[in-house]
């Protein structure tokens, strides 16, 4: 089996391609009632980049849209803020038809009230990028370590995916880490194409992938895995999950590790959490502890960049799981999509800091 090799070094540490969004966000109060909301700058791709780069100190890029407009000066301000580089394909806003910056609005709900997650990404500009609009070449000339991008990114248009699939053999050439977060969302893949187009199109950019993200339904949905007849225990039982990881070899022998997080919900706010991870053969795992969630929305993408950043650091298999796991907690216990934590607060953490750990 060949194992995963990471460069030692680069100009960038990393390289995320996908959507950049801004989601807005009235806290508690359900959306038909709002006065009021905060502004959090997002995008599954974005939010590891944008992690890597802020709470874990590398070196990161974001490909992406941008379009010249007062939401678009908003959300590449943020993305400076987060030390992120920006290389955009620039779009005019033309007042009536846009194109635009998706919007996803969210309330966090509250106990027995789940949040609720809903979109308007009509017009999106991200949906318009294609193959040919960026130089991939010089991109990966300096020295990427890792390339990342993800299947919400792909699902947008008939052209994204391919896009995808361009970046990606582009990074394989230079040498990258290729990775991809499954993130199946159905809603978008059924506007233009459903799943059998989804399957299609996820699987031939995941032949190209090193490193997949993405949990046992996302396994069956986006690549037509079947799961196996055994039945989970609980939520947090890994035993599907890994179940299923011969079949995803098989069907894609590039693949060298897969990862995903185990979450049990009690209530809104009350979660227990754990994670699991398959890599260069052997299967490791997190311990799992109670969550008090204040904003669940991208603690996904947090255990992402704390496993991504864990392997880029030389942390071991083992480590890499732990510092994912417990960057995605904390993740939760701070408002918006991207990380408000420190480096040292994860290590802690992830060494099994203060949060009761059932092991």
């Amino acid at each position: 089996m060949t194992q995963l090799i990471i460069p030692p070094a680069g100009a960038l540490d990393l390289v995320s391609l996908g959507a950049l969004v801004h989601r807005l966000d009235p806290g508690i109060i359900p959306f038909r009632k709002a006065t009021e909301c905060s502004i959090h700058v997002s995008g599954g791709e974005f939010n590891v980049a944008a992690n890597v780069s802020d709470c874990f100190r590398m070196n990161t890029a974001i490909v992406s849209a941008m379009v010249d407009y007062p939401i678009g000066d908003l959300i590449a301000e943020r993305v400076r803020a987060v030390g992120v580089r920006a290389i955009y394909k620039r779009f005019v806003h033309d007042g009536v038809t846009g194109p635009n910056m998706a919007t996803v609005f969210s309330d966090r709900g509250l106990g027995v009230r789940a949040p609720v997650v809903f979109y308007n990404r009509c017009n999106e500009a991200a949906a318009r990028l294609a193959p040919g609009d960026f130089d991939w070449d010089a991109l990966f000339s300096g020295g990427v370590r890792w390339f990342h991008s993800g299947g919400i990114f792909a699902s947008l248009s008939e052209t994204t995916g391919p896009l995808i699939i361009e970046a990606m053999q582009a990074a394989k050439k230079a040498g990258a880490v290729t990775s991809f977060d499954l993130n199946y969302r159905e809603k978008l893949w059924s506007i233009w194409g459903g799943a059998d187009k989804a399957r299609a199109i996820i699987g031939q950019i995941v032949s190209n992938v090193d490193v997949l993200l993405g949990n046992e339904e996302d396994l069956q949905k986006s690549l037509g895995i079947q799961g196996p007849e055994v039945k989970a225990t609980s939520a947090l039982d890994a035993g599907v999950f890994l179940g299923m990881i011969d079949d995803v070899r098989a069907k894609f022998p590039s693949v060298k590790a897969v990862a995903t997080t185990l979450r049990e919900v009690h209530s809104t706010q009350r979660h227990n959490w754990s994670a699991v991870a398959w890599v260069d053969g052997r299967s490791v795992h997190a311990p799992t502890c109670e969550l008090d969630v204040l904003d669940r929305v991208g603690g996904g993408d947090g255990f992402a960049s704390g496993f991504i950043y864990g392997l880029l650091s030389g942390a071991t298999a083992e480590e890499a799981v732990r510092l994912g796991w417990a960057h995605g907690a904390l993740l939760t216990t701070t408002p918006g999509d991207t990380s408000m934590v420190t480096l040292e607060q994860v290590q802690a953490f992830a060494r099994g800091g203060s949060a009761r750990i059932q092991r």
